[in-house]
């Protein structure tokens, strides 16, 4: 088996080769935080988790890094918004941040930069691009990067300069040599942070950001960087253009990027009120069902968030759990080894992170164990779904913990059972069938077998 990933740079899957034997460095472009996630940086999150996840079941050494933008204008003006200090507003959606992601099973990178923390790799960037005469200061006080002076610039998105400068808008203020160069420090105004520099009082644009932290904790080349569609143009083709003229080395040999979330087939939009952020999206449906739908598409195509996509999810999910239901799983069964399950799996996961063949997989061994009974079988299920994300807790854990209205505790459930029972007991069937409507009204089904009385939420 060997791993291919499509290379957006090449426009073509290619022969995965890292740059050091059995190690991978991965950078992917994170969270600007001055709010709570929306189910599109969910999306992110997931599917490079889940190739990291494929990458370390493969046996490689990978580090993972994902930064944090931890200084914007948009940072400054919800601040100042919400009358409290830049660093409280972003120590608290970084918090929250993480709790997204625990709830969304999302591993932790193994390092996470944050913008502000980097002021001295960041300044020393800008000033090797200055010497090397790819940046000038301009007069204002604001570092650019010269545009045309980087030949490849457009590589990635494959734009060209001439296009792109017939379609630019020229600068009023007349403070940039050409219309086409982007900003890598800006000189801040009154009353907003700063650091400072040779050039003036201020702070880092957005790309120099990423070059800065990516080179710092990978080195000038690494293998994979990734991030959304929406990030390939201006953002990673600057941040090209920054690295390959202050490194003088090529910048990343892989560059995935992941396809966006629409909302019932339309592009996801705060002016169009079909923005959702993380949170909302779970208060109704279980994350494990959020994370299958996010993976249900393959990661470069679009996924479409609608109420009947998440309910498909929630019952293929269900389907899963329900295989291992009553599976002992701390039984002596050995886990089958090299099963033609796990090859496939691990081959169609190999073909550039193929999520929905390898779920499709993972219903074949499903309905495998729903024959046999096999516990070693069983086992493999939610070894090779873990590798994806999913089956992480026991089944019953799953169907008592799926969102609800209910007003109705675990507690509450119990008792009316017990009670129940009893009825039932004293062939009292009316008031017995009276409570099975009564838990059904409120979202709980029960299931009556030869060892009792178990339930789930609906």
């Amino acid at each position: 088996m060997s791993l291919h990933i499509f290379n957006t740079e090449t426009r073509q899957k290619e022969l995965f080769t890292p740059i050091h034997p059995g190690k991978v460095g991965i950078y992917v472009c994170g969270v600007t935080v001055y709010d709570l996630c929306h189910i599109g940086h969910a999306r992110v999150m997931v599917v490079f988790d889940t190739a990291v996840r494929h990458l370390r079941a493969r046996g490689y050494d990978v580090n993972y890094v994902r930064n944090i933008t931890d200084i914007d204008d948009k940072i400054i003006k919800r601040a100042a918004e919400n009358g409290e200090s830049i660093q409280s507003l972003t120590t608290r959606m970084i918090t929250e941040m993480h709790a997204d992601e625990t709830a969304m099973n999302v591993l932790r990178p193994d390092m996470e930069p944050k913008a502000t923390e980097h002021m001295d790799d960041i300044r020393d960037m800008i000033g090797t691009l200055i010497q090397k005469g790819f940046a000038y200061p301009a007069e204002n006080g604001d570092v650019y990067f010269k545009v045309k002076a980087f030949e490849d610039y457009g590589r990635l998105s494959g734009k060209n300069t001439d296009d792109l400068e017939s379609g630019a808008r020229v600068d009023v203020n007349e403070i940039k040599q050409d219309p086409l160069d982007f900003v890598l420090w800006k000189a801040s105004k009154e009353d907003e942070p700063s650091w400072d520099s040779d050039w003036s009082a201020g702070r880092p644009g957005w790309h120099i950001e990423c070059s800065a932290m990516s080179t710092k904790c990978l080195g000038n080349r690494f293998d994979i960087h990734g991030g959304g569609m929406d990030l390939s143009f201006p953002h990673h083709e600057n941040e090209i253009a920054q690295s390959e003229c202050a490194t003088g080395e090529h910048y990343v040999n892989y560059w995935m990027h992941c396809g966006f979330v629409k909302v019932d087939d339309e592009k996801m939009s705060k002016s169009l009120n079909n923005f959702f952020t993380i949170r909302e999206v779970l208060k109704l449906y279980h994350p494990e069902v959020v994370r299958y739908f996010l993976l249900s598409s393959h990661y470069r195509s679009p996924v479409n968030y609608s109420k009947d996509n998440l309910d498909n999810a929630k019952a293929s999910v269900g389907r899963l759990y329900s295989a291992i239901e009553g599976m002992d799983l701390n039984a002596d069964a050995a886990i089958p080894e090299n099963s033609s399950y796990q090859q496939e799996f691990m081959e169609v996961m190999d073909d550039d992170f193929n999520t929905p063949k390898a779920m499709a997989v993972l219903f074949e061994l499903a309905k495998e164990v729903n024959k046999t009974q096999d516990s070693g079988l069983a086992k493999l299920l939610v070894k090779l779904a873990n590798q994806i994300g999913l089956l992480e807790i026991n089944a019953d854990e799953f169907f008592k913990s799926q969102p609800s209205d209910s007003e109705l505790s675990d507690d509450g459930i119990q008792a009316l059972i017990e009670e129940r029972k009893i009825a039932r007991a004293e062939k009292n069937f009316a008031r017995s069938d009276e409570i099975r409507d009564q838990l059904a009204e409120q979202g709980v089904e029960l299931l009556d077998s030869a060892q009792g009385t178990s339930w789930r939420r609906t």
